[in-house]
């Protein structure tokens, strides 16, 4: 009796784990349940814990509780001044109201309330640029901007059971066409400051040139002038000495230019000379000509100790000193003193460095003809 009472009682015990199970659900904290009867919403359940239904007629649909991002494709915004723009976008949400939520999607769920938030957060996004330049989308403060496309499509969205949190603005380009005619004028804007620059470079090397140049040129003329100077007095001084050296001794100034046009013109290499032996030009080869040469003067002798104690006289202003020796007088053929002619004032020559005694030329007897045979 009791084995039959115990064979009874198992599949009771089995149907009723069953019944329990089928009318018992868990909400978890990161979602929200509506508890259905035929499709009408019989209760809402936003707590996580264990919750009991009916079972075999209630339904339980969960639905995310936390923020849900949507991520919107590129697309071509005109901003106010008519200069396209391509766009990229991203979108946060939340669903606030499970069972509008549940009436505007049916069992679509998340995937077909994202289709259906794309369009109204794609249109907030070309209202608000489209009321404003383009400047001002690519600017770095757009802060203003994306709070009013979150709210334009936190109001479209209202009627869907969700709320727009936030719209974050990823991308703001150019098209393709129009970057590279951006490209092109921010190209032809460098190259024109670029040619600026090197107007202004050449312009300013040109004035250094210039003052460069001018700087050359006063320095290269005065020291011409000052070379001038040096080389007309250098040639003073030269005429001079030729002058003096002339005025001394004609006759050994003519030899000696004699001699030197003698090794200038009697080169190998020069050009052949045809002339007569008996012309002027070779009389210093045929005589030195020692016997027109003006002979040297002869120094006075030098007085002895008692003589010129004896003559002794007060010196007077050019007078010589004690132990100096008087000048040789230099004169020239006519008797005038060398250099008169000139204009210049020779110094007198001290006896150390007066001109050695010349010796009278020896001329070789003319050799007797040899008797005919």
């Amino acid at each position: 009796m009791n084995r039959a009472i115990s064979l009874l009682a198992l599949p009771f015990l089995v149907v009723v784990a069953v019944l329990v199970i089928a009318a018992l659900y868990i909400v978890d904290v990161r979602e929200k349940a509506l508890v259905l009867r035929f499709g009408e919403v019989v209760e809402v359940r936003e707590e996580p814990g264990l919750g009991i239904k009916v079972p075999f007629l209630d339904n339980v649909v969960k639905y995310d509780a936390r923020i849900l991002g949507l991520p919107t494709p590129p697309m071509e915004v005109t901003p106010l001044d008519d200069r396209r723009l391509v766009v990229d976008a991203f979108a946060r949400w939340q669903i606030t109201d499970v069972v509008q939520f549940r009436r505007a999607v049916g069992s679509g769920g998340i995937e077909f309330a994202q289709r259906r938030l794309e369009p109204i957060v794609t249109n907030a996004i070309r209202q608000v640029l489209g009321s404003v330049p383009s400047t001002t989308v690519l600017s770095d403060d757009r802060t203003p901007l994306m709070n009013r496309i979150r709210d334009l499509a936190r109001d479209d969205a209202r009627d869907l059971g969700i709320r727009v949190i936030d719209v974050r603005l990823t991308r703001t380009d150019l098209p393709e066409q129009n970057l590279t005619a951006t490209y092109a004028r921010m190209r032809a804007e460098r190259e024109r400051e670029a040619a600026d620059e090197i107007a202004r470079g050449g312009e300013a090397a040109q004035r250094v040139r210039a003052a460069a140049d001018r700087t050359v040129v006063e320095l290269t003329s005065e020291a011409r002038k000052r070379a001038e100077v040096v080389r007309g007095e250098a040639d003073a001084r030269r005429n001079a000495i030729y002058a003096d050296a002339f005025g001394r001794d004609p006759e050994f100034f003519a030899f000696t230019r004699s001699m030197t046009s003698y090794e200038r013109a009697l080169k190998g290499e020069n050009s052949s000379l045809v002339i007569q032996p008996q012309g002027e030009f070779f009389d210093y080869l045929r005589n030195d000509g020692a016997d027109r040469a003006n002979p040297v003067p002869v120094p006075p002798p030098a007085a002895t100790e008692s003589e010129s104690e004896s003559e002794e006289e007060p010196q007077t202003e050019g007078a010589l000193q004690p132990g100096e020796t008087p000048a040789p007088a230099e004169t020239d053929r006519t008797g005038q003193p060398l250099g008169s002619s000139a204009g210049v004032t020779l110094t007198p020559l001290p006896e150390s460095l007066a001109s050695p005694p010349q010796e009278e030329p020896v001329v070789p007897p003319a050799p007797t003809p040899a008797p005919a045979d």
